[in-house]
């Protein structure tokens, strides 16, 4: 489980809040660039029909917009003498 409490159903009713008359459901699973989890997951409404991505971080959270990418770094070393 998430340490921030951040769940995939969280997420989903966050975003979607599904009801028994109109459930959510999964489309898609997918993996991104950098080999994290993302799910596509669609819900009825009076509307019509919305589908939101929901993407995995590091923390194991879940939240609809991407990870930030790990960026290259440089790390000063002091030698000794």
């Amino acid at each position: 489980m998430s340490p921030t409490g951040k769940t995939l159903h969280w997420a989903v009713d966050k975003w979607l809040a599904p009801t028994p008359a109109m459930p959510a459901r999964v489309v898609r699973f997918c993996r991104t660039r950098m080999r994290r989890r993302c799910v596509c997951i669609e819900a009825a409404h009076p509307g019509g029909l919305l589908s939101i991505f929901f993407f995995r971080h590091d923390d194991g959270s879940w939240n609809v917009f991407p990870p930030a990418e790990a960026r290259p770094a440089m790390a000063a070393w002091r030698m000794a003498r």
